[in-house]
């Protein structure tokens, strides 16, 4: 075959040589000698036809769809004439391959030629007590469960008074069927059958819920020293001794004394001067992050000026670490209600999770629950990229709250957001005398009183609410834990409100893309810290194409969703033209049912415009950014985002993290006016967008967004200046290191006193890292690795161990 192969592509070389129009194009269905996959079936396989015409149909109408977007490339000149077909007409299938296959079965959907004897199981949904009442009857068969839980499910059959015995199958050891077996594992769904007197029930119809097995595939999580190595050259750094450089490339350089041979980061500082940094020493450089627009100047080497700026920056840094001190110390010695340790229910509820939780997932669940579990308020901000998981933690700390008796307050950003919520902590708990109630424009005013009154009176274990949950009006009985969803979401005011709600209760921060002082006041140890990097199963990037608008890709990106059953979110973020665009869509894909939603919009109004997008009533949503927080729909799997730029990187981001959410490839449209100038702000989020398009990408585009915009403050507007002197992460590091200190120091008991005297007067240790000179030659060869990028990545985490 090889040889074959080898003989056809020469031939197709030589006509290309002699300048025959894209013959390779051709050449695949040589090589294959315009083979189907049927012609690998060996002679005597056995072939089957599930219902031939119905497949034919389908595969007539793809090969329709083919051909006209052929034409359509033809005419937009994107395409050449005369392209060979790319795959196998169903005419040529049937006449070559299925007409003459010697075995062939064709079966034909006939529900009279199934065994009638065989019918679905009933579904009890977690009504395990009348399962059990349904056994004891004298008519009952024999029944099998076949679950993933086996030794909790004994043990629930065995509290309702069940004779249970846990077997590899259906028949005993001693040939007779047990009234009830259990067995461990996994079936698509169960089967009842009288003739047989056999009932088999899975986890679906017990619980109404199924938990897709999966192996565990590791995934390797965005690592922050991935940042240092998309270093372009040109790009400003930060020497921790150097100062702010421009970073010109990697250079190998030989020593003339001893003939070794070292790699080095070459960087450039003012007047043209230039640094070489051994590769063991990349720990010591990082990406500068923090000027906004404005770009700092490169350093001067021996001046000292530098290390006036570090010096004058470091005092600064330790009076803020004081107060960061201050601030955890109170957090640390406020008293908290200790949660006890998991229920039955709250495994039962757990283990009903259909889904296979991450690493990152179980251990950030864990981290919460000792959280809950010591006698101090909780204070964790969860930082997970959209759909990782991040609700179905809230959920689960939730449910501890209320099994100790405690009411829990979820806070949201957007009215659709909470409506989600409601509908997904209802489902979740729906087998457990849990009462869940949402607060937000979608009620009338007297559903609105109602609900304050009962979370007023402790009628309510859970509320799930937008701002409506900050108005005076709104009171706790007994209130726990405190739940923020996209804290970067609500403003300074409504954070002044969370203060007076959270001096003694549990707190629970959510955030894909967190603004950059809600992270690094994690990062420096005042709030706790849990991370989701791990990406769910199956879960593929979003191939994202930023380009000008124009009618023919629009068009293309709707049908092609359409043609896989699929829905389209439609980006347009002005209210006062968003009627014109939905009815330009209208004439543009006749094809497609599209909705409008918006959120000025009269709320019941909007309720049914989104519930007939859920329902799959409608195939494209006209929407504003409404949707930007945290709706999950995994039918949803394109995004057309008109006037691009318009939007900030995070909203961008936000937006795009809609799609996505299920096993399906996700495309985003990143779309901007062709006959419009972009500002440089602008094309650098559209840029950032476009290569931000990895699985985890929260972070990158937070440190990004701070890049563009420029750094703010952590605690005070003073600190602007002094993050742009000498950059973001060196800024970090210097704050870390002093609350850390400063830990250190408090706990030698001193007098607050003493310890501002040792602080201001620069008592703290001095960084000093060793650095070790062999002679011998080291580096990773170019032959090895010859991407730059790589290489520099593999030094940096060396240097960091």
């Amino acid at each position: 075959v090889k040889e074959r192969v080898r003989a056809e592509i020469e031939e197709e070389i030589g006509l290309l040589k002699e300048g025959r129009a894209f013959p390779l194009l051709e050449c695949y269905r040589g090589i294959l000698g315009a083979s189907s996959i049927l012609d690998y079936l060996p002679h005597d396989g056995l072939l089957i036809v599930d219902d031939a015409g119905a497949v034919g149909t389908t595969a007539r109408e793809i090969h329709r769809q083919a051909e006209l977007l052929s034409l359509d490339l033809l005419e937009r000149g994107e395409a050449p004439g005369g392209l060979p077909e790319p795959h196998f007409s169903w005419d040529e299938l049937t006449r070559d391959a299925l007409g003459h296959h010697p075995r062939r079965v064709d079966l034909v959907l006939d529900p009279d030629a199934l065994d009638a004897a065989f019918v679905p199981a009933p579904t009890w949904s977690g009504r395990l007590p009348e399962l059990i009442r349904s056994l004891a009857a004298p008519a009952a068969g024999h029944l099998a469960i076949v679950t993933q839980q086996a030794a909790r499910m004994e043990e629930l059959l065995r509290e309702d008074g069940a004779d249970v015995s846990a077997a590899e199958g259906v028949q005993a050891a001693d040939g007779a069927i047990p009234r009830i077996s259990l067995i461990h594992g996994s079936l698509g769904e169960g089967w009842n059958n009288d003739a047989v007197g056999l009932t088999v029930l899975t986890d679906r119809e017990i619980f109404g819920w199924a938990k897709v097995p999966r192996g565990t595939r590791w995934r390797a999580p965005v690592a922050r020293e991935r940042f240092l190595s998309e270093l372009e050259v040109g790009e400003l750094v930060v020497h921790v001794d150097h100062g702010i450089g421009r970073y010109r490339g990697l250079v190998r350089l030989t020593d003339s004394a001893t003939g070794t041979e070292r790699e080095f980061l070459d960087l450039e500082y003012a007047d043209r001067a230039r640094v070489r940094v051994a590769v063991e020493h990349a720990d010591r450089i990082t990406r500068y992050v923090g000027s906004g627009e404005a770009l700092p100047a490169l350093s001067s080497l021996g001046g000292g000026d530098w290390q006036r700026t570090k010096r004058r920056i470091k005092a600064a840094v330790q009076r803020i670490a004081k107060e960061l001190v201050e601030l955890y110390a109170r957090r640390e010695l406020a008293e908290g209600v200790a949660f006890g340790p998991d229920s039955q229910w709250q495994m039962e509820m757990e283990a009903a999770f259909p889904y296979v939780e991450t690493a990152d997932q179980l251990q950030a669940i864990d981290e919460v629950k000792q959280d809950l579990q010591r006698n101090r308020p909780m204070d964790r901000l969860i930082v997970g990229d959209v759909g990782y998981g991040k609700t179905e933690v809230a959920l689960r700390a939730a449910f501890k709250a209320v099994a100790e008796g405690k009411q829990v307050a979820l806070l949201v950003p957007t009215t659709v957001l909470a409506q989600q919520h409601y509908n997904t902590f209802r489902e979740r708990l729906a087998p457990f005398p849990v009462r869940v109630e949402v607060l937000s424009r979608f009620l009338t005013d007297a559903q609105a009183r109602k609900v304050v009154q009962d979370a007023n009176d402790g009628k309510v274990d859970i509320v799930i609410g937008t701002h409506r949950l900050l108005q005076p009006d709104v009171g706790f009985k007994d209130l726990g834990l405190l739940i923020i969803d996209e804290e970067q979401r609500f403003g300074v005011a409504h954070k002044e409100r969370f203060k007076e709600l959270r001096t003694e209760i549990h707190v629970l921060t959510l955030s894909a893309t967190p603004i950059p002082r809600t992270l690094h006041l994690s990062l420096v140890g005042v709030r706790d810290l849990s991370m989701i990097q791990t990406a769910p199963e199956d879960r593929l990037p979003i191939r994202t194409y930023v380009a000008e608008q124009e009618d023919a890709v629009v068009r293309e990106a709707i049908l092609r969703e359409l043609d896989r059953g699929g829905q389209i979110y439609y980006v347009s973020n002005r209210v006062h033209s968003i009627e014109r665009v939905a009815s330009q869509l209208s004439g543009l894909v006749p094809e497609a049912r599209i909705g409008i939603a918006h959120g000025q919009m009269a709320d019941e109004e909007l309720e049914e415009a989104m519930l007939a997008f859920v329902n799959g009533d409608v195939d494209v949503l006209v929407c504003t950014t409404i949707i930007e927080a945290g709706l999950d729909l995994s039918n949803v799997n394109t995004i057309i985002i008109s006037d691009a730029q318009r939007l900030g990187l995070a909203q961008l981001y936000q937006l795009r993290g809609r799609v996505g959410r299920g096993a399906n490839r996700a495309y985003a449209y990143v779309l901007y006016p062709p006959d419009r100038q972009l500002t440089e702000i602008a094309e650098k989020r559209l840029r950032a967008i476009f290569e931000a398009s990895e699985l985890g990408a929260g972070y990158r585009i937070a440190i990004k967004d701070l890049e563009i915009r420029g750094a703010g403050n952590l605690l005070g507007v003073e600190q602007h200046g002094q993050i742009a002197a000498i950059g973001f992460d060196l800024y970090c590091k210097l704050l870390g290191e002093a609350v850390q200190q400063l830990k250190e120091l408090r706990d030698e008991s001193l007098s607050d006193d003493g310890l501002a005297d040792r602080v201001l007067s620069g008592a703290l240790a001095e960084d000093r890292s060793p650095s070790v000179n062999l002679p011998m030659t080291a580096f990773i060869p170019e032959s090895y690795i010859p991407d730059d990028s790589v290489r520099l990545n593999l030094y940096q985490r060396l240097a960091n161990v």
